[in-house]
Parts: structure tokens; C-alpha cells; sequence
């Protein structure tokens, strides 16, 4: 783990004084005479502002660009040697053409402002008061209001009228049987987890993540109002043990003495860290707990950081422990027998699927964008299944291409995950809801609607006799994470979703992607092979047609080890670039 230390920045924001070079984002700079680009990032009340600054000079002066080099290094090495005091005592000295007293200055000075989107964080010139990627307003009142705020005007032109019109429920959730109740487990001191050093963007994982849900719930009126309060409390170290390594711990409790550290290029930690990741677990394990044992009907763990891709020993893809674990291991350790998590991340839960993948009494389903592992992080494969006589125990649906939709992923809940998880049958069923798998994300690029993820969250619950807890993972655009996850609430609250699950048509990829995973899984579970030979026969000729050139072209490498640590940033910021140019994310990366 490397650390950066210096500075006495405050903790939530970039050193305001931080000069930060971005020539990817200046580019060239033809026919002005020479140049020289200052990139400055400060924090305007939360907003994000990069000013760049361009100094021109007349391309004949010296440092034109049609000047000589010689004379360009000579001018400059004489001046680096001269001390002041060499200058004052050879001010006499000075050729003619030197004496600049009667000289017109031509240099001009042009700032460039520039502003990153709250909502999406992609970077914007100052002469755009929208977003040309997500057309959010730069003042927008999505911090204050959620999704609910028009994502065209600026916070003090919201309408209150257009606002959703709660009831009076402050006691309703003390009203009704706490054992009938959702509960929901927040704690603002999970905001203070930071990334202190802003890089040439703001980094996706962000506390405004949180900020955002808990704005668009309190618009609405749920929490606080519907859903019960779960206190807070920090994970202990023997819990912390029955998941993760030494390792792990102790290198996550050792960031609270560094002002700012990495674990990898793209997973930061500060001193808060430490607490807001024990924060985060004990909430998760507690929420298993109550919802087991009977004191709650079912629960929401808004939480950060995230937790599915913290392995045993290693933090990593802006996780430090595995939440989802957590709350299985507590929910054992309470006495279930059997627990299931569903992991809908657009990401591979490798660090979920490492901890599990032995075991028989923890049952792991991911669905997840992988791309014959040129996704991040690169695992989850159909054909990893579990080991040492968990065969079976891992199901992995794996997505060949971005764009997947609703009826990709309520196609493969009715082909393979409800068939699965009803021959288990579990005591408790855990999501791990990442919702960057959401129409507009800049990492997941696919186009999974509120009403997909509502519909998929009441399937689910038809399972472990209404015992379900959704735990926040991944989701990086506020607008799509804040009314994804609002409507995955209301079901827990018992509303019914929207959206209209019959004869549902999949993607021929997200059909070919079934078809695989139905073939390798009902060697494990039979009740599949019904499924898979009713879906080849109606479907097998048109979902494999012409497949195989692209088969070849999907054959699994190994990867690199510097690809599966640093890529999701990467992919972050090459993304970012992408969708300047694209009118929606409908397209296969």
C-alpha cells in the first residue's frame, strides 16, 4: 500500500492551492505563440471549479513558437543561474533590446473556467450552464432534494409545488408492529470518507453518493418518516476475523493515522476510513441480525464504502471490507443455516465470491457486465462455479456487452437465479445492490431502469419468507443511484413495481449469456435443465447464429497485474471521453 503524506488540507476537500496538470484536457495549442496552461481545482460550496489559465505571447517574441531553440535554451539557462543579487549588480549591463520601459504589452491573459457535474462529475466549460453529458444543471438541487429536483434549473428556481406531497408519517413506523417494519441503517459519518487529493476528476465514489439517497428518500417522505432507524454502531475485530485476513485489517485500520493513502491506484482511504468502513460493516451486520431473528420484516444498508470487491486479504475497486459477508457471517452466526446473496452490481463481486466459494451455506448469484474478462475486475466467468465440493455454490451470469436492460436481467432472474435460489431455499437473502448497471451510469453503461430494479427486488422477496436486505454497492451517476435505489425502498415498503414482467424478450446477447450459464449450472442443479432445453430449442439457432468469429474474440487471457488494479478508474476516465460523443449508453462497449 503506498501513502501520500504532506499538506494540511481540510479533510473532505482538495488542497485549494493543489496545481494539477491536465494537457489530456487542454490539448494542442496551434498558431497563439507559446503557451503555458495552470490548471487550478478548488471547492465552491461543494461544487467543483477547475480554472485554466492561458498566457499568449506574440509568436515573434522569444518564446514564440517560431523562435529559435538555441536561443530559447540559452536565454533560459542564464536566467536560472542569476541570483537576485547577480541581477541587481548587472542591471547596467542589459542589452537595449532588453529595456522593455516604452514596451506595449501584447500579452494576453485568457481563463478558461471549467466545472465538473454534481451528478455525473464530467467536466464542463464555463459558458455551459448544463451538463453536455447528462444535462444536469450546474446548480442543480439534486444535494437537496434528489432526484425529485429538476435536473434542468438550479436549486433556487425548484418549484416546491412540483415536489412529492408526504403525509404526516414522522410516527408511522412507531405506529406499526416493528417486527412489519423496514429498517434502514445511515450514519453521516460515513460522508467523511473522501478522497482528499482530487485528481484531474473528482473521484465516482464520492460521499455526495449518500448525500443524494438520503435527500431523495426524505423528499419522499420514507426516511425518516416510514422506515425504522437502525443505530449505528463500528464492526468488531473478532466479527471482522470470521471474513478477512490480518492483512486486511490491519491495513485498514492503519490508514486512520495518514492524512491520505492508496490501497490501489483507484481505491483512497484518509483518516476517517477506518471508522466509516467499520461504520458501514456493523450496520450490514446488525441489519442481518434484526431481520433473522424476526425484529424487522426486511432492511436497506446505505452504506459506503462499498464492500464485493474486498477479498480476504485485499482492499480494492473502492472497497476495504466485504459488507455482503459481513452480514451473512453475522446472520450464521444468529443461527441461519442457509443465506443467499445476489449480487447485481454491474462489477463481479470477486472479493464475495473469494470468501464463498468453499462453502455450500452461502449461495453467491452475480450478474454482471464481463466481456470475456475485459471488464473490471476480470473474474466471473460461467464457468466458475465454487471448489472443494462447493460446485455450484458460485453462479456467475456474465454479460458479453454494455446496454443490457431490464428484460436481460428479468430474463435471467426467471431463467436462473429464482430457479436456483428456490431449490436452495435460504434463511436469508442478501443484495448486493450496485446500481451502476442504471440507464446513464459513466462506468456500467447499460440501461437498467428503477422499475427493473424494483421488479427484480420484489422477486427476490417472495424468497426466505420476506427475510431480505438490500446493502448499497456500487452506482455513480446521483440521479440514477438516488431513484434506483428510492424505488427498491418502496417495495421493501410493499409498493408494486411498475413495470410489466410478462413475456419478457432478452438481448440476443443477454440470451446467449443464459443459455451458457444454464448449460454449466444444471450440472448442479436439475431443476435447470427443463429450462435450458425448452430455451435452445425455441431459441438456440437465432441466439447462436454468426458467433463464430466473436467467440474467438472472447477467449479469456490472462491478465496483467497493474490491468485488475488500476482499470476501473481507468475505465472511468476513458468512459468519460466516450460519452461526450454519445447520446445515450445503448451501444456495446
Amino acid at each position: 500500500m503506498s501513502y501520500l503524506t504532506g499538506g494540511k488540507t481540510e479533510t473532505n476537500l482538495p488542497n485549494q492551492s493543489e496545481v494539477v496538470l491536465c494537457q489530456d484536457l487542454n490539448g494542442r495549442l496551434d498558431g497563439v505563440g507559446s503557451a503555458v496552461v495552470c490548471d487550478y481545482t478548488c471547492h465552491n460550496d461543494g461544487q467543483s471549479v477547475e480554472v485554466s489559465q492561458l498566457c499568449t505571447r506574440d509568436s515573434d517574441g522569444i518564446s514564440g513558437l517560431n523562435a529559435d531553440p538555441a536561443a530559447i535554451t540559452k536565454s533560459a539557462k542564464h536566467e536560472s543561474d542569476m541570483t537576485l543579487e547577480d541581477m541587481y549588480n548587472a542591471r547596467y549591463n542589459f542589452d537595449e533590446d532588453d529595456d522593455d520601459s516604452d514596451w506595449e504589452p501584447s500579452e494576453k491573459q485568457i481563463e478558461v473556467l471549467k466545472w465538473f457535474c454534481v451528478n455525473c462529475t464530467m467536466i464542463n466549460v464555463e459558458d455551459v450552464g448544463n451538463c453536455e453529458v447528462c444535462g444536469e444543471h450546474r446548480e442543480s438541487g439534486i444535494l437537496s432534494h434528489g432526484f425529485f429536483a429538476s435536473p434542468y434549473l438550479p436549486l433556487e428556481d425548484v418549484n416546491q409545488d412540483e415536489l412529492p406531497v408526504t403525509e404526516d408519517s414522522e410516527d408511522s413506523c412507531k405506529q406499526s408492529s416493528l417486527s412489519s417494519s423496514t429498517a434502514v441503517g445511515f450514519d453521516e459519518r460515513m460522508l467523511l470518507h473522501t478522497e482528499v487529493v482530487m485528481k484531474s476528476h473528482p473521484h465516482p465514489e464520492r460521499p455526495d453518493r449518500l448525500r443524494t439517497i438520503a435527500a431523495s428518500l426524505a423528499t419522499a417522505g420514507i426516511f425518516p418518516g416510514k422506515c425504522y432507524p437502525i443505530p449505528a454502531r463500528e464492526i468488531t475485530r473478532e466479527e471482522l476475523q470470521m471474513v478477512h485476513s490480518e492483512e486486511n485489517i490491519e491495513a485498514v485500520d492503519n490508514t486512520k493515522r495518514m492524512h491520505a493513502s492508496y490501497f490501489t491506484p483507484d481505491t483512497y482511504a484518509n483518516e476517517h476510513s477506518a471508522c466509516a468502513a467499520r461504520l458501514a460493516a456493523g450496520l450490514c451486520a446488525d441489519l442481518a441480525s434484526a431481520i433473522y431473528s424476526g425484529r424487522v420484516k426486511n432492511g436497506f444498508a446505505l452504506v459506503r464504502p462499498p464492500g464485493h470487491h474486498a477479498g480476504v486479504k485485499q482492499a480494492m475497486g473502492f472497497c476495504l471490507h466485504n459488507n455482503a459477508a459481513i452480514a451473512a457471517s453475522a446472520a450464521q452466526a444468529a443461527g441461519a443455516k442457509k443465506v443467499l446473496i445476489v449480487d447485481w452490481d454491474v462489477h463481479h463481486g470477486n472479493g464475495t465470491q473469494e470468501i464463498f466459494e468453499r462453502s455450500k451455506s452461502v449461495l453467491y448469484i452475480s450478474l454482471h457486465r464481463h466481456e470475456g474478462g475485459r471488464f473490471y475486475p476480470g473474474t466471473g466467468a460461467a464457468d466458475e462455479v465454487g471448489s472443494m465440493g462447493a460446485e455450484g455454490y458460485c453462479v456467475n451470469i456474465p454479460w458479453s456487452r454494455g446496454g443490457v436492460s431490464d428484460n436481460d436481467y428479468i430474463f435471467a432472474f426467471e431463467q436462473v437465479v429464482l430457479p436456483i435460489a428456490l431449490d436452495f431455499n435460504p434463511d436469508l437473502t442478501i443484495i448486493s445492490a450496485g446500481f451502476d448497471a442504471a440507464r446513464g451510469d459513466p462506468l456500467g453503461c447499460c440501461d437498467v431502469t428503477p422499475a427493473g430494479y424494483a421488479s427484480m427486488t420484489q422477486m427476490l422477496s417472495a424468497l426466505s419468507g420476506g427475510k431480505l436486505l438490500v446493502i448499497l454497492e456500487g452506482g455513480y451517476n446521483l440521479r440514477s443511484i438516488s431513484s434506483s435505489a428510492t424505488a427498491v425502498i418502496k417495495v421493501l415498503l410493499g409498493e408494486s413495481p411498475t413495470i410489466d414482467i410478462e413475456n419478457t424478450v432478452p438481448s440476443k446477447a443477454g440470451l446467449r449469456s443464459v443459455l451458457d450459464v444454464l448449460k454449466i449450472q444444471m450440472n448442479f442443479w436439475p431443476t435447470l435443465e427443463a429450462n435450458f432445453t425448452k430455451l435452445h430449442s425455441e431459441w438456440g439457432p437465432y441466439a447462436f447464429q454468426d458467433t463464430r468469429e466473436q467467440s474467438k474474440k472472447r477467449r479469456r487471457t490472462g491478465l496483467p497485474i497493474w490491468w485488475r488494479w488500476g482499470r476501473k478508474r481507468l475505465l472511468y476516465r476513458i468512459l468519460s471521453k466516450q460519452l461526450r460523443t454519445k447520446s445515450s449508453c445503448n451501444f456495446s462497449c
